[in-house]
């Protein structure tokens, strides 16, 4: 690296995420001067990711890569492996053979949201109020010009969240528009509206959507130019770059009167946001409440279910686990061949190491 010795055959890696606060030095021409990036693997690379982690793992013949692959868009080649082990895991669990597609449905939302908390009590006033929240957030995202299908909604807690309302793209996608912004925005308030016109009353639940949407709407003033009046201009840096490398004496970078401007337009956005899902919510009040009741009835409903409901279908009957296969533990064979409580299981072959959970506690 010192350019006085023939290093000649040798070949120097390194790989970082911050190249921005690397020294120039580091970068001149024969050292570290071929930067290669490494984004999001796209449907294909999720794919080819997914099929080396699965390789020495059993999976049931109704496990498709490809459809894993579509279903996960925005997962990096870690958030896949952990996947795949947490898959793994639930089937072991469960004493299964192999990994099935239910396993892998359940251990996507489990990278995503956390484990269930099933054990956490809840009042019956906290349960509706989870139900009409999460059920806003389902019927604003139904009725957003730009919004992605709802795949689940659920009211039971994971990690630090009360329920949590999931969308998947159908597509990856590059960029995003102004207009998908604004629809974001909308939908992260719809659980704060639907329980200001149902319950008449207002809750903490709504702090992490607030503070999104608040994230989103000072983006698209600041960084992206998305605002008429200030114009396309970039005010301030990037606030997220906190770490080494910042001056943290340095300026804003503009004036007083600019940065209340900013305020007025990023209040702006929001309160459009707000009156434009407070209408689709007053306008849809009877699939709302369809959808608190079917949450408060079911705890967790699909998106299949969801869009069942919203076309003004009915659901099946909720069947509960005790009832699932009664003539089964009617019809197990008692004299000729009983059968052993304790009878060993081919289990899953899962990773070696241990299963971790970081958990937030709300």
């Amino acid at each position: 690296m010192d350019g006085f010795t023939a290093n000649d055959g040798v070949i120097v890696i390194a790989a970082t995420n911050r190249a921005d606060i690397l020294d120039h030095a580091l970068l001149r021409p024969g050292r570290f001067d071929r930067q290669i990036y490494v984004g999001k693997p796209d449907v294909r690379g999720r794919e080819a990711i997914l099929r080396v982690h699965t390789r020495n793992k059993p999976m049931a013949p109704d496990i498709n890569l490809a459809t894993i692959a579509k279903s996960t868009p925005g997962f990096t080649g870690a958030d896949l492996e952990n996947l795949v082990n947490e898959a793994a895991l639930l089937a072991a669990r469960r004493n299964k053979k192999a990994i099935t597609q239910s396993e892998v449905e359940e251990a996507s939302i489990k990278v995503v949201a956390g484990p269930e908390k099933k054990s956490r009590m809840i009042t019956e006033k906290e349960r509706k109020l989870t139900a009409f929240h999460e059920g806003g957030h389902a019927v604003a995202t139904y009725y957003a010009k730009t919004g992605d299908p709802v795949h689940k909604i659920t009211i039971v807690p994971r990690g630090a969240a009360g329920g949590f309302t999931m969308s998947l793209p159908e597509e990856d996608t590059n960029y995003t528009t102004k207009s998908q912004m604004e629809d974001e925005i909308v939908i992260l308030l719809g659980g704060r509206v639907a329980e200001k016109l149902v319950l008449d009353d207002i809750s903490t639940g709504a702090s992490s959507d607030l503070e999104r949407a608040t994230t989103i709407a000072r983006a698209m003033v600041t960084r992206y130019g998305f605002s008429d009046r200030l114009g396309p201009v970039v005010y301030g840096n990037d606030p997220s770059e906190t770490f080494l490398g910042r001056d943290f004496s340095q300026g804003r970078g503009y004036s007083e009167t600019v940065a209340s401007e900013i305020d007025s337009e990023m209040r702006q956005l929001i309160d459009d946001a707000y009156d434009q899902c407070a209408t689709i919510l007053n306008e849809h009040m009877d699939q709302l409440e369809r959808v608190a009741a079917a949450l408060l009835e079911r705890e967790t409903i699909s998106g299949k279910e969801f869009k069942t409901l919203m076309e003004g279908g009915t659901l099946p009957p909720l069947v509960l686990e005790s009832e699932k296969s009664p003539e089964k533990t009617a019809s197990k064979p008692t004299a000729e061949a009983p059968v052993q409580a304790d009878a060993p299981v081919p289990p899953v072959q899962v990773p070696p190491q241990e299963e971790t959970h970081t958990d937030t506690q709300a």
